[in-house]
């Protein structure tokens, strides 16, 4: 080995540090020690003893690496950079202790998407971008970020297809990071009022004459807010696997006292039940686990399939995706809004390139249960 290779390591604070990244840049591109030194032009020995820390690189050394795998000399060997803290407010409540968040920006407002439950297991831990503190109560919150901030759309609302824009989105010219925050219709609205998120994922009824789906459109038209089509699906009731007897309506599910499974407040599934029960004369009283609340559709579905309810709200495509038998009570369309004042950010310009593409509209066809999804980013107008 040249002696003109290394220099002997000193004592910094993780001595084994720079090596480890070496070694996962050399992983990630699939290439052993002697195809690195290889493509270096040193020795195997000399990049073992990079990695184990024994030796530090020449800087003829450490470019000639940096080259061989893609990046830069700071990124295998340089310090390790600190960001400043980020001052941002968080889309849910934080608890007392630092919270993992995704940290992305709207505008000129840095917004936390606490990783807690539901909100951020998504069936499998999501990535984070820093560490939440609360500061102030619980408006607003510290992060320090674990890695440079990134071009991020952020979309609040409840329709579980929403990760589908994450792949078309990052495979732009200039990649867009999709960063969703689950919650309900209400709750999505608000937050784009608030100017918190890009966009708001929502769904009303087809219904002939239905006063809220009138009233909500309404007041985003009024509000500058562009509407857009996602896709429609049936809304109603879903029962555990191999429920016996069938469920017609919610009389059946006070008269045999099933165990039901309710969306949060706000949420129009939860709105879709209140306007059955009113309907049929069903008091809530009479249903037992009206008071429940889940967090999303298909944690609806799941909740059933694992029998932990009887019957549940959900939508059609939950249902499906789980096997269980479904009840259709009303036909929904799955909207987006956009207050005015995004629509030109780079962001929501990468939505709307993406929302008309076969990417976009073959990935909602392909999921059963999903209708009109050849009308995908087609803006509705005030009526």
């Amino acid at each position: 080995m040249s002696r003109h290779e290394h220099s002997p390591r000193g004592a910094p604070d993780d001595p084994k540090r720079d090596g480890a990244r070496l070694r996962l840049a050399r992983l990630a591109h699939g290439l052993s020690q002697q195809d690195a030194a290889t493509a270096a032009g040193v020795t195997r020995q000399a990049v073992a003893g990079f990695e184990a820390g024994q030796w530090d690189p020449s800087l003829r050394v450490a470019m000639a690496l940096a080259r061989a795998l893609d990046t830069t000399v700071e990124d295998l060997f340089g310090p390790v950079a600190t960001l400043p803290p980020v001052d941002a407010v968080p889309l849910g409540p934080l608890p007392a202790e630092p919270t993992r968040v995704e940290l992305g920006q709207v505008g000129t407002t840095a917004v936390a998407l606490p990783l807690t439950g539901s909100g951020g297991l998504r069936a499998g831990f999501v990535p984070s971008d820093g560490t939440a503190t609360r500061t102030g109560g619980s408006e607003r919150c510290e992060v320090r970020p674990v890695a440079p901030p990134r071009p991020s759309l952020l979309v609040a609302g409840c329709d579980p297809a929403l990760p589908l824009l994450r792949g078309p989105l990052s495979r732009l010219d200039r990649p867009v990071n999709l960063q969703w925050w689950p919650c309900g219709s209400d709750e999505a609205l608000r937050l784009a009022a608030a100017g918190l998120v890009h966009v708001a994922g929502f769904h009303v009824s087809t219904r002939t004459g239905d006063d809220r789906a009138r009233v909500t459109l309404e007041q985003l038209y009024s509000a500058d807010t562009e509407v857009m089509q996602f896709a429609s699906w049936m809304e109603g009731l879903a029962t555990r696997p191999e429920m016996a007897p069938p469920v017609a309506d919610l009389t059946d599910v006070a008269r045999h006292g099933l165990r039901f499974v309710n969306r949060e407040p706000g949420a129009e599934a939860r709105d879709l039940i209140d306007r059955e029960r009113q309907r049929l004369g069903v008091d809530a009283g009479d249903i037992d686990g009206y008071d429940s609340a889940v967090g999303g559709h298909l944690l609806a579905a799941s909740a059933l399939a694992a029998r932990v309810g009887d019957v549940g709200v959900t939508i059609e495509p939950a249902a499906l995706a789980y096997g269980l038998p479904f009840v259709p009570l009303a036909m929904e369309q799955s909207l987006l809004a956009v207050p005015q004042r995004f629509l030109s950010s780079p962001e929501v310009q990468a939505l709307l390139r993406v929302l008309a593409t076969s990417a976009v509209r073959n990935q909602l066809a392909s999921l059963p249960g999903y209708q009109d999804t050849n009308s995908c980013g087609v803006r509705l107008t005030a009526r």
